[in-house]
C-alpha cells in the first residue's frame, strides 16, 4: 500500500486518481500513525516549498520523514523539492534527505513558470521512459550529476528525476502525463 502524504498541496485528487487507474491500493493522511502498513510513501505537491515546510512541520510530520531509513520516499515537483536541504524560494530549510539545493528559473527569455510538455531523457536503466511528460514548475533542482536518473532541459540542463538511497524525487507530474507518465508511476511505485 502507498501512504500519500497530504503536505497541503493542490494536486491530491489528481494523483489519487492516477493511483485508482493503476490500480494500486493507497491511503491518504496527515498523520503519521496512518501509515504503519503503507509499503512507500508519496509527497505529492502543487504549491510552494515553504508552505509544504510549514504544513509538514504543523502536522507533525518532519521528524518521522527524517526517522524513516527504510521505506522509499517519493516526492513530486514541489514534493521533490522539499527532500533537498534548501530552496531559493522564500529562502527555505527543507528536509535534507537528499544532497543539493532547489534554485529559480532565471533566463530572462524563458516563461516562467516552466508550464507544459518537455522531454526527459532517463538513464539506461529508466531509458523506456524517456519521452514528454508534464511539468509546472518556477524551480529546479541543481543536483549531483551521480544521483540524477532523468534530464530535462528548459534554458539548462536540470534534474527531473533523481534517486538517492530509498529517496526519489520527480520535478513532473507524472500524474498528468498521458499513459508514459502512468507507465512511469506504475514502475517507480512497484
Amino acid at each position: 500500500m502507498i501512504g500519500i502524504v497530504d503536505t497541503g498541496g493542490a494536486n491530491l485528487q489528481s494523483i489519487k486518481y492516477s493511483l485508482s487507474r493503476a490500480g494500486v491500493d493507497y491511503k491518504l493522511s496527515n498523520q503519521w500513525s496512518d501509515f504503519s502498513e503503507c509499503d512507500k510513501l508519496l509527497l505529492p505537491g502543487v504549491g510552494a516549498a515553504k508552505n509544504i515546510m510549514n504544513n509538514l512541520k504543523e502536522r507533525d510530520l518532519i521528524q518521522p520523514l527524517l526517522a524513516e531509513s527504510t521505506k522509499p520516499i517519493i516526492g513530486i515537483c514541489v514534493g521533490m523539492q522539499v527532500l533537498f536541504n534548501y530552496s531559493e524560494e522564500e529562502e527555505t530549510e527543507c528536509l535534507g534527505l537528499i544532497p543539493g539545493e532547489v534554485k529559480r528559473f532565471k533566463d530572462s527569455n524563458l516563461t516562467v513558470p516552466h508550464m507544459g510538455w518537455n522531454q526527459v531523457s532517463m538513464n539506461k536503466e529508466f531509458g523506456e521512459y524517456s519521452g514528454y511528460y508534464y511539468f509546472a514548475n518556477s524551480y529546479y533542482v541543481d543536483s549531483k550529476e551521480d544521483l540524477t536518473v532523468g534530464h530535462s532541459s528548459y534554458g539548462i540542463n536540470f534534474s527531473a528525476f533523481v534517486r538517492y538511497k530509498n529517496y526519489y524525487g520527480i520535478q513532473f507530474h507524472p500524474e498528468k502525463s498521458s499513459l508514459l507518465g502512468m507507465n512511469f508511476l506504475k514502475k517507480i511505485l512497484s
